[in-house]
């Protein structure tokens, strides 16, 4: 017989998967802008200001964000940098494996939140 999950796991749950499925999907679009140099440079460059900026926040999970937001940006930018060599190569290939593990994550707590409200039904 399956335990009632309580109401603020239940929840966690919920707001990871959201936060990994639209984390991946917001990487895949920045991923996508990489093809355009001007507008893919600055780009990442935003969204790498913007995390150091939540990273100055108090909050736990605000610091989280921030840093896997300045990560993005930063990788977004270097890869890039063509005269880099193998580092902007790299860079990119880590991109994607930020993305597979955004949505894996996203995917799997999505998992676990429509287990959890079967449990309540």
């Amino acid at each position: 017989m399956n335990d009632v999950v309580p109401s603020r796991t239940l929840t966690k749950y919920g707001v990871a998967a959201v936060g990994g499925i639209a984390g991946g999907v917001g990487l895949m679009v920045l991923n996508f802008l990489t093809g355009f140099p001007i507008i893919g440079l600055i780009a990442g460059g935003v969204v790498a200001l913007v995390g150091l900026g939540a990273m100055a926040s108090p909050a736990a999970e605000d610091k989280r964000a921030g840093g896997i937001a300045t990560a993005a940006g930063g990788l977004t930018v270097l890869s890039h940098f063509s005269f880099l060599g193998p580092i902007a190569g790299i860079a990119g290939s880590l991109v994607s494996v930020g993305i597979i593990g955004l949505l894996g994550m996203g995917a799997w707590n999505a998992y676990k939140f429509v287990k959890g409200l079967k449990s309540r039904a």
